[in-house]
């Protein structure tokens, strides 16, 4: 039973005040934003009912102030370099990352995210999308009660990485925004389904392929349902492809039709022709077939586009977004078979080319029932509701993953992995490590991401030093390194000596992520060279354990010669240096055999360092006192 707020006129000045927590859905071409309002999730609308989706188009005049929406996209055709779109795409990108084509003057360094350079001055990306989501917020501020605003839980691609993910929280927050989560856009839409509550049997184990194609970013993941709890699989995407690229390719299309090369267009007659090329896209979802009538260089062109036509139009698109579907179902060690449903999410899903594409592909008809346009901001106002009440009655837990394997450096440069790719998140994860020199008093901890196993082959995500650590023999020391990730995919690492609790920690936000080449070729090629990195890491282990041996013989050589005799000690000394050279060989098998010869002196040696140890141990002591 619910209860009410009562309160006698004048006790309270807000007797019934309610808080609220925004979803809100930071497209790539159309943005909203949603709240749950009298138990129901609902976008909330600028002007008219059907005025919800704000275009994620800013204008930067050479005066006045920017203008945000509609009234930006009216300037895409008259003045395309100081209207930006898309801006999505190049969130937490390098200016190398950027290989789409893009009407734009990028400005910055070679490391660091680019800017566009506008009549108004040089604009980041993360300033384009704070102004996008400050014009939601405004639409909020409009629909609900004052101060009633808690938050909001902001949906980003599955497939965002680090830097991705900090640039849009950095963009929610300075619009003013405070961020309660970053939600994965496929696990918002399965929150909107209710798909929870969509089989009887709580403890059967159910599969859901999120099939998430937008304006300008892809996403595909496999989420497990088994008593409650979503799990996500596997996770996989391309975040600079979506309907923009089919636009583009429509706009060529129709180039070619008047027989005229594509790099002889204007950039002015390419932004009229793919808004005209969107427009017939559209129609042929409730069409068969639309009459197109174009003017490129002045010369016409009339004629007919059908269904059919864009579907073979669109194929490099959809081809791309099915090889990443065949990936994601391999992550997951499932076949299309074992899927329960397939749900379709974003606006580019009302193609009836994709939806074909789709349907053939895993031979079975897809779940779409919600308008794919609103979906994600409709589960993450669900989410924004429970986080900011806490009184739910849906006790749904969501379990997102990382992308890619998260490690650090070890000795002979080898990846030691602490959380592997797909694990579910927020995790945190501990491992102890040691030291490798004698009175070593500091430690440099590497963070990388990646799949092989040396860290040449992958990303360096960030150092950080360890101080403090008491000086000791070598392996003595315990130094405990904690990975952990937060709701929003936030990775902190920390390090600490576990005897004198000294600490030290990163959060790691590089400055720009991952291009999705780079993330591709990162997977492929923890595959492709598996065998290789196999061979490569255990030479390397080999030799660190041989290296290591023969520092510490040689500090015990230094301490306890006097234990050895001169035939001894220079038998000793002999094959420690035919180890020295062995390792030279870079050849395991003639390292391991002088470490083999070896043995036998060390051994020996060490068994007189012990037997010292217990004479000097039971000095003056008596067999009674035993």
């Amino acid at each position: 039973m619910s209860l009410l707020q009562i309160a006698e006129p004048n006790q309270s000045a807000q007797p019934h005040q309610h808080r609220f927590g925004l979803g809100i859905d930071l497209g790539t071409t159309r943005s909203l934003v949603a709240v749950v309002r009298s138990g129901k999730a609902q976008v909330l609308e600028a002007g008219t009912s059907t005025d919800t989706l704000l275009p994620s188009v800013v204008y930067y005049p050479s005066s006045g102030s920017p203008l945000v929406g509609y009234e930006a996209l009216a300037h895409l055709a008259d003045d395309p370099k100081n209207t930006i779109i898309s801006a999505k795409r190049f969130m937490g990108r390098s200016p190398a990352d950027i290989k789409f084509s893009h009407p734009y003057e990028l400005s910055g360094r070679k490391n660091d995210m680019p800017a566009f350079v506008t009549a108004q001055g040089e604009v980041s990306p993360v300033e384009v999308s704070a102004r996008i989501i400050a014009a939601l917020k405004q639409r909020a501020v409009s629909a609900l009660p004052t101060d009633s605003i808690e938050g909001a839980v902001i949906t980003v691609p599955a497939y965002f990485d680090e830097a991705q993910r900090q640039a849009t929280k950095d963009a929610a927050q300075a619009a003013g925004i405070n961020v309660l989560r970053l939600l994965n856009e496929p696990t918002a839409a399965a929150v909107a389904y209710g798909l929870d509550q969509s089989t009887k049997d709580k403890t059967k184990e159910s599969y859901y392929l999120i099939y998430d194609l937008g304006g300008g970013t892809f996403d595909v993941s496999i989420l497990k349902l088994n008593d409650g709890v979503f799990e996500v699989l596997a996770t996989g995407g391309n975040s600079a492809l979506g309907g923009d690229d089919i636009d583009r390719l429509m706009t060529n299309w129709l180039i070619k039709k008047v027989n005229i090369d594509p790099k002889d267009v204007s950039l002015h007659d390419k932004s009229i022709l793919a808004q005209q090329a969107k427009s017939y896209k559209q129609a042929l979802t409730a069409a068969e077939q639309v009459d197109i009538d174009v003017v490129i260089n002045k010369q016409s062109y009339q004629g007919v586009l059908r269904r059919k036509d864009l579907l073979t139009i669109a194929e490099p698109v959809s081809h791309r977004t099915l090889s990443v579907c065949e990936q994601v179902l391999r992550d997951a060690k499932l076949s299309s078979t074992d899927l329960d449903e397939v749900i379709l999410v974003g606006g580019s899903t009302r193609m009836p080319a994709i939806q074909q594409v789709v349907t053939e592909f895993f031979a079975r008809k897809q779940l779409c029932r919600l308008d794919p346009d609103e979906v994600v901001a409709l589960g993450a106002a669900q989410t924004a509701h429970q986080l900011v009440n806490g009184d739910s009655d849906n006790n749904l837990l969501l379990l997102d993953v990382t992308p890619l394997s998260l490690g650090l450096e070890t000795m002979g440069g080898l990846v030691e992995v602490l959380i592997p790719r797909n694990t579910p998140i927020p995790v945190k994860k501990r491992q102890v490590f040691t030291t490798y020199q004698d009175g070593q008093t500091g430690m440099v901890i590497h963070v990388v991401q990646g799949e092989r196993e040396t860290v040449d082959n992958c990303r360096s995500l960030g150092r950080f030093e360890l101080y403090g650590i008491p000086p000791m023999k070598a392996g003595f020391a315990r130094i405990e390194v904690t990975f952990s990730i937060d709701a929003n995919g936030q990775l902190t690492v920390s390090a600490q000596e576990t005897t004198t609790k000294t600490e030290s920690k990163i959060e790691i936000v590089p400055s720009y992520g991952l291009s999705d080449e780079q993330k591709e070729q990162l997977l492929i090629a923890g595959f492709k060279y598996a065998e290789e990195d196999k061979n490569a890491r255990s030479l390397i282990e080999t030799k660190v354990e041989a290296e290591r041996e023969i520092l510490a013989l040689q500090s015990a050589l230094n301490e306890f010669e006097a234990l050895l005799t001169a035939e001894e000690q220079q038998a000793l000394t002999e094959h420690i240096q035919a180890l020295q050279t062995a390792l030279i060989t870079d050849d395991r098998t003639i390292i391991e055999a002088q470490q083999a010869s070896l043995k036998p002196h060390s051994d020996a040696f060490a068994a007189r360092i012990m037997d010292q140890s217990v004479k000097a141990s039971m000095a003056g002591t008596s067999a009674q006192d035993w």
